[in-house]
């Protein structure tokens, strides 16, 4: 199911079948190990699990969760143009998580290596909050990073996100930001 579309990219739910090779490939990439967390998923039938009972049970229980946001084009699926563009492909995940250690929903983010550094985190997460604010009522979002993920906090100030301070959380401390979506 389609939910936002910006000028680059579509964000949609994700699905079992259709996503599980993706979120295998980017549950077990270097960077999201690092910075979020090894989900202990290895396989794409793990993976098409692990979508089922994590992503696709947050959008039943809360009404939102993390989607897949895939590069728009009217290309075919995965095959690489030359002018060096990937279309209709996942190239991450962007959405909210509900966490009952904080008290408002908490902005997610990631991207497929090869897709880092070109503007796509800021515009999916930009319209996510978007999103929250004018389709799910949200008055305030949070965020949370690794103490050492600087990129996303970079990321989360440039879309107006205030660091707050550290936090613990039940894996350890935790940079803690937040956003007033009705300004």
């Amino acid at each position: 199911m389609r939910l936002i579309e910006t000028e680059r990219l579509l964000i949609r739910e994700l699905d079992s079948a259709e996503d599980a090779d993706f979120i295998f490939a980017l549950l077990k990439s270097p960077k999201f190990i690092e910075f979020i967390g090894d989900r202990g998923v290895r396989s794409a039938e793990q993976a098409s699990e692990f979508i089922e009972n994590r992503y696709r049970r947050s959008y039943r229980d809360h009404g939102f969760g993390l989607y897949a946001v895939k590069l728009k084009g009217d290309r075919l699926d995965n095959k690489t143009f030359p002018d060096g563009n990937v279309y209709n492909v996942p190239i991450g995940l962007c959405g909210f998580v509900r966490r009952d250690t904080l008290d408002a929903p908490d902005l997610g983010f990631a991207l497929l290596p090869e897709f880092e550094r070109r503007g796509y985190g800021f515009e999916s997460a930009r319209a996510m909050l978007d999103h929250g604010r004018d389709t799910l009522g949200f008055e305030s979002v949070l965020a949370i990073t690794s103490l050492d993920n600087d990129a996303s906090g970079r990321l989360l100030e440039k879309l107006g996100f205030v660091f707050g301070g550290i936090i613990p959380m039940p894996d350890g401390n935790v940079k803690l930001y937040r956003i007033d979506l009705l300004n």
